[in-house]
């Protein structure tokens, strides 16, 4: 995946780049940058990143990684947090320009961030994030990079109040997975399925009655032939693909693949495999990351994830998010996913 965010100890992510918040000069206190060292090994990386000298803050350099599951560690140095009038947020952004710069440079395929100068450089959590998303959005314009943004713990993560706000009250007045269970003691999926089940049988056992007859009569022939004559009909009448109906929404807004792919957060080795085999199909949450990438109403992803076998719910948190977004025009993949994320549920793409 280009993009993804994870909840973990960036020291045991494995990424050919790891970035560590590192302090201007040629020492470590506490925090991530303190937890890189010691999993890397402190003396070896201490005596390596002496001989670099003093970084700037925005600037950057490399290491090896010494006992990380990486290659590199790239030191950044990111801004102490004063009241945004003193250069902060332009600071933050070079730190992660350059970071993806430099990963590309030495080579990288993958590369992860903490959230830079969130910790004890007191940076605001949802303006650091933002930030960070900006950046690595535009980067991923240009590069094949996989970015994987890593935070320890969802304390340590945020997004702006006001949409988090509106996003729970979307959330309470739609999510109903918790009433459906109150109701009928189940989920309104397994309610509904159950549900169909019982119609299928009790219109079967029906069929059976007007078919009926008695021992001593011939049993018709030409009721099987008819009921096997619609089947056919109804095998050779499939609706368009879930491929088909992709590219067809592509042609239509006169889309490149790599505008498309990159907008969905999908690797493009993926979307290859989506435009050349018409059988395949990808998981729901790529199909709704397509959506996205596409712009499409309401209705129209409903469309599309229906032609693959897939629907909307109001008993899914994730779901409903999704809906929600769809409704308020956000169309933005990591804004998308962020949200995702801060309610606890998979990223799209």
């Amino acid at each position: 995946m280009p993009f993804k965010i994870i909840r973990n100890d960036i020291t045991k992510v494995k990424a050919d780049a790891i970035v560590n918040t590192a302090n201007p000069e040629p020492r470590y206190a506490s925090g991530t940058d303190a937890a890189i060292y010691k999993a890397a090994g402190a003396d070896a990386l201490l005596a390596e990143r002496k001989k670099i000298g003093r970084i700037a803050p925005g600037e950057t350099a490399v290491t090896a990684a010494f006992q990380l599951p990486a290659r590199y560690i790239i030191h950044t140095v990111g801004p102490a947090w004063i009241d945004g009038n003193h250069g902060e947020y332009d600071i933050l952004r070079s730190c992660y320009r350059k970071s993806l710069l430099l990963a590309d440079q030495l080579g990288c395929k993958s590369i992860a961030f903490p959230l830079i100068a969130t910790g004890v450089y007191g940076f605001p959590k949802d303006q650091a994030l933002e930030i960070a998303l900006s950046v690595i959005r535009q980067h991923l314009q240009e590069s094949e990079l996989n970015v994987i943004l890593v935070v320890f713990g969802y304390s340590s993560y945020q997004i702006a109040s006001t949409l988090t706000e509106q996003i729970e009250e979307y959330i309470d007045e739609n999510y109903v997975s918790s009433r459906s269970k109150e109701e009928y003691g189940e989920s309104i999926e397994s309610f509904l399925e159950s549900r169909r089940r019982r119609l299928e049988q009790e219109q079967y056992i029906e069929s059976l009655h007007m078919y009926s007859f008695s021992p001593n009569e011939a049993m018709p022939t030409n009721l099987p032939k008819q009921e096997k004559a619609s089947l056919k009909d109804m095998v050779n009448n499939l609706g368009e693909s879930f491929q088909a109906k992709l590219m067809r929404m592509i042609d239509e807004r006169g889309m490149t693949d790599p505008e498309v792919y990159k907008r969905a957060n999908v690797d493009r080795k993926l979307f290859s495999k989506i435009r050349c085999s018409e059988e395949y199909i990808p998981k729901k949450k790529t199909i709704v990351a397509f959506a996205i990438a596409l712009r499409l109403n309401l209705d129209d992803t409903k469309d599309l994830l229906a032609s693959a076998g897939y629907t909307l719910t109001n008993n899914s948190k994730a779901d409903v998010i999704v809906r929600f977004c769809l409704e308020n025009g956000i169309y933005d993949i990591f804004e998308v996913n962020s949200f995702l994320f801060e309610f606890h549920q998979q990223i799209l793409g």
